[in-house]
């Protein structure tokens, strides 16, 4: 793989790991709830699922890939299409770094076991049909037919899942720390559009590439 090929995958991922979802809402609310230190092994449980995700996408796909030209296309038409779709949503609507508590006054009172966090963290991964679709479609495009497989998808779900560590955690300390300050709206919107502008142009990056 090539370092700029390289730069691209971790711009993606980093940006797809900074992005509010439903892992970054159930990581803050834990944080929130039980501290810092609990809420890690949500975390665990969420990169976890990445690399089952991650795994399945390069076994499903990488053969029809790497010898059809047609899945190629298809594969990368879904990718840009996603890519766009989610850089025209930040577009419009922005960030929010105010996540809400679910959890009911029973709950945040009762012991939760680290085992439980973690097999959160873990299904909210495998469930959210989004991240099953960014990795099956971000992944494929970024193996070389001509190198070995092995290690080539060690080290892309390596990355993938250390940036999407970082960046949880980066949120459960936002959660524990500045939740329910004011006047970050306009800061909201600013990174959003920014990271929308950012998504959008490497959706029609992946549009342009060619079958290696």
């Amino acid at each position: 793989m090539s370092p700029e090929n390289l730069l691209i995958f971790i711009s993606i991922t980093f940006i797809a790991a900074l992005t509010p979802g439903p892992a970054i809402m159930l990581v803050s609310t834990n944080s929130m709830n039980y501290g810092i230190k609990k809420s890690i092994f949500t975390i665990l449980g969420n990169i976890t699922g990445l690399f089952f995700m991650s795994l399945l996408s390069i076994l499903g796909l990488s053969t029809f890939i790497l010898y059809s030209a047609p899945v190629f296309f298809l594969v990368k038409i879904i990718g840009a299409c996603y890519l766009i779709y989610l850089g025209i949503k930040l577009w419009r609507k922005g960030l929010n770094f105010s996540p809400a508590s679910t959890l009911s006054s029973e709950q945040k009172q009762s012991e939760i076991t680290s085992y439980k966090l973690y097999l959160q963290g873990l299904f909210i991964a495998l469930s959210n049909p989004k991240a099953i679709a960014f990795t099956t479609a971000l992944l494929p495009q970024f193996i070389d037919s001509t190198a070995p497989l092995n290690y080539q998808f060690m080290t892309l779900v390596s990355i993938f899942m250390l940036v999407s560590f970082s960046c949880l955690l980066g949120y459960a300390f936002i959660a524990s720390k500045i939740v329910g300050s004011s006047g970050i709206e306009k800061l909201q919107q600013l990174i959003g559009k920014t990271f929308g502008a950012i998504f959008i142009g490497f959706g029609l990056a992946l549009a342009a590439t060619t079958q290696k």
